[in-house]
């Protein structure tokens, strides 16, 4: 058991939690789950992406089976986690696991005719990523893009906000609008955009596209999507009618509206 607040195995988690913490995990490769749900649904989806399991006597005990053979299981002291972890109520759980190198293109090849996908421009808030990917996850979409200059996916707050989803789904990183028409170049998608303007309403879109290969596109929190992004990508801008008197709906709930009226038109 690690006692130690000195140990090399805090200050690794912590050098991947704390204000460079991006700058670790982009040269480590690795990431930190917390929290007994998240670390659950890795372990129960993901076990290969583990590289170490931290655990205390009361965080073993919350787990029924430990899959073996994939990563290193350490114990810990409760204050050894308490200095680990970016939570303040820890739960005697944490993992590192390795962020998994995803290619959007081995993805298409191998994917089925018709899919649906949202894809978000340089989103920012670690509370939204994590909400849509989430309801991406629960809304049945196959899986999620952002672009180049988002918000890091792997930073603790998106991941604890996608509560479990970063590995039921395929999530991409850092593709740009041109990187995404590239990619997509020769196989039929009809692309929308949300606009508050748009022509197309969005019950209407999503019955359009309920039989179709779609990617669903989201933009900034503050400036929207620029019209270049629009203009690359072809795509239609669709509006979600508000009948009530809200100037607006933020990025979170806008995504997970359309998310649901796609899944219900598939249905």
């Amino acid at each position: 058991m690690i006692t130690s607040l000195h140990s090399p195995h805090v200050e690794a988690v912590k050098a991947l939690l704390g204000s460079r913490g991006g700058k670790a995990r982009k040269e480590s490769g690795q990431y930190v789950i917390e929290g007994f749900s998240s670390i659950k649904e890795a372990l129960d989806f993901s076990p290969e992406e583990i590289t170490t399991l931290y655990l205390t006597s009361d965080g073993m005990s919350r787990l029924a089976t430990i899959p073996e053979g994939y990563f290193e299981i350490v114990e810990v002291s409760p204050e050894v986690m308490k200095a680990m972890t970016d939570t303040v109520t820890p739960q005697g759980l944490l993992a590192i696991a390795q962020i998994p190198e995803n290619s959007f293109a081995d993805f298409l090849a191998s994917s089925k005719s018709e899919l649906k996908i949202a894809y978000f421009w340089q989103i920012q808030d670690p509370g939204n990523a994590g909400t849509v990917i989430r309801a991406a996850d629960a809304f049945g979409f196959d899986a999620v893009i952002f672009s180049d200059n988002s918000v890091d996916i792997y930073s603790p707050k998106v991941v604890r906000s996608s509560a479990g989803s970063h590995w039921h789904i395929p999530l991409f990183t850092s593709i740009s609008e041109d990187q995404l028409k590239s990619q997509i170049a020769g196989r039929a998608f009809d692309i929308y955009a949300t606009d508050a303007n748009g022509g197309l309403e969005l019950l209407e879109a999503a019955n359009e596209s309920k039989d179709r290969s779609a990617i669903w596109i989201f933009g900034n929190e503050a400036r929207g999507l620029e019209a270049k992004v629009v203009s690359t990508l072809g795509a239609k801008q669709v509006a979600i009618p508000i009948s009530g008197k809200a100037e607006s709906l933020n990025l979170a709930t806008a995504a997970s509206v359309v998310m649901y009226a796609v899944s219900a038109a598939r249905k």
